[in-house]
């Protein structure tokens, strides 16, 4: 957790960290990703069989190896909005007996030739070289779904004895189960864009009886139950309904802003939501008089990210081109999560490849678009435990996206150096400080270092630089600082400074 003080006129900023501190565990699901069957995230994206970049499989080396490097630990399929009319059977079995259908939440024909299967091979793909594998995370059909397709798939996936679904799985070549742990109970199934959008009366009758019926299946499954943004009468009631059937509790949120102070500030209106969200679990293990020995239900953030639907369509294929200013927007995103670790059991950015993403695909390669960079130093040293830190600094106090987040900051405004810190497994202090000043380098008092720090940074000439196939303009810088006097962060600059004290 960090803590701040607004400071006007000449005094000095000052960030403190303190790393006797250790205040909560940062959960290594805090960097998973997410695939969609939308746009070119997985056809053209992680399948490519065509492409002479893809392997005898069908998967991109290409995107496997960058994937790799960010260390992604689970991974959210195969919705979205497209699980509403997704039917798992479609897609297992020989490929060229899988049905093409009508696909209704992107408007697109879902050929099925990427079904459970492949997605399962793929994450062992993804896993090579890893100490862990790369968990798969299943979202179930709330929409035109049923709780028989439902338990068959977790029967698919998890069935050890001789029933007639683990020997499906058997016969398609795969005798050992997969072991699927984690399983949502719909997706924004509040949303009137869904089909079969339901009432939270509905959702909430629902999802218990889906969730005791999976559960006598499969008492092993992580069920997460879907919210919506953390703060709304969606939230309070399903959770109130619920939480005793559930173990995590999902919830959505979209940032974007074309005036930057607003984009880079406006995921703080996520680390709001989180605070709501999980006053509410609380009051509903409260009013329900949930066993204490009961593990606390978690935040699933899975879906979030900087979109601007109108930017970049849905059924287009949302494509963004990421500026630099987004990419300072989603370092603030990551400090919330890294100061909410308390609350968070898992958190994936929205998408993996190419739709609303960091990493594009080429006919010819990848692109690491400039929102990659904050993600890779964040998964590679914002791990372990969330240590306490205080920044005192001058604040932007204006316009905000959404607008009652101004409200909601108050007098103080938002700091300009927006700032987390971890105690890593490895003994390092890593220190993560975004400056979302378009104008202003600050010369910072920095205590709590007293050796040499390396240094990384994240920036570009203007907010508005951009990476594309022919050009980096927004890249990755590495040096050192001796750890002795004032340290200055530069204008429009992520900087994460690691030491060992």
């Amino acid at each position: 957790m960090t803590t701040f003080t607004k400071i006007t006129g000449d005094e000095t900023p000052l960030i403190e960290v303190d790393a006797s501190k250790r205040l909560s565990r940062i959960d290594p699901m805090t960097y998973g990703g997410f695939t969609e069957h939308m746009g070119r995230c997985i056809y053209g994206g992680i399948y490519d069989p065509e492409n002479p970049l893809s392997d005898s499989r069908g998967f991109r080396k290409d995107v496997l190896e960058a994937l790799r490097e960010i260390d992604i630990p689970v991974v959210r399929y195969p919705g979205g909005n497209f699980v509403a009319t997704y039917h798992w059977q479609d897609g297992i079995g020989p490929r060229d007996r899988r049905p093409s259908r009508p696909e209704l939440a992107w408007l697109g024909t879902e050929t099925n030739q990427f079904g459970t299967d492949e997605f399962m091979q793929w994450l062992d793909a993804l896993s090579e070289g890893k100490d862990r594998r790369v968990e798969p995370y299943l979202c179930l059909n709330f929409g035109t779904g049923t709780l028989d397709e439902a338990l068959a798939w977790v029967e698919y996936c998890n069935g050890t004895r001789d029933t007639h679904y683990a020997n499906l799985r058997r016969r398609n070549g795969h005798p050992e189960p997969y072991r699927v742990r984690y399983w949502a109970l719909g997706n924004e199934v509040w949303g009137p864009w869904q089909v079969e959008q339901m009432t939270k009366e509905d959702y909430a009758k629902r999802a218990s009886q889906w969730a005791k019926a999976l559960r006598l299946l499969d008492p092993d499954i992580v069920l997460i139950l879907c919210g919506q943004d953390g703060q709304s009468s969606w939230d309070h009631y399903v959770l109130n309904q619920c939480v005793g059937w559930v173990d995590m509790h999902s919830i959505h949120i979209y940032t974007a802003s074309e005036q930057h102070v607003k984009n880079a500030t406006a995921p703080l209106a996520a680390e709001r939501a989180i605070e709501i969200t999980a006053s509410l679990i609380d009051l509903a293990r409260i009013e329900n008089n949930v066993a204490p020995t009961k593990a606390p239900v978690k935040i699933c953030f899975d879906e979030w990210n900087v979109w601007d639907p109108e930017r970049a369509p849905g059924d287009k294929g949302a494509e963004e081109k990421y500026t630099l200013s987004d990419a300072l927007a989603v370092a603030v995103w990551l400090n919330v999560f890294v100061r909410q670790s308390k609350y968070i059991g898992m958190a994936n950015i929205a998408q993996t490849v190419n739709v609303i993403s960091p990493l594009m695909t080429t006919s010819k390669g990848v692109v690491k678009q400039s929102t990659w960079w904050p993600l890779l130093l964040f998964s590679k040293y914002m791990r372990g435990w969330t240590v306490a830190s205080h920044v005192r600094v001058a604040t932007y106090a204006g316009e905000t996206q959404p607008a009652w987040l101004q409200g909601a900051l108050g007098q103080k405004g938002a700091p300009w150096l927006d700032v987390s810190a971890t105690l890593g497994d490895d003994g390092f202090v890593n220190l993560a400080v975004v400056n979302i000043s378009e104008t202003e380098d600050f010369v910072v008092d920095l205590e709590g270092v007293d050796t040499e720090a390396s240094v990384y940074s994240v920036s570009g000439s203007h907010v508005s630089s951009t990476n594309t196939e022919d050009k980096e303009e927004v890249g990755l810088a590495e040096g050192k600082w001796d750890g002795k006097g004032k340290y200055t962060f530069p204008k429009h600059t992520f900087t994460l400074l690691r030491w060992k004290p």
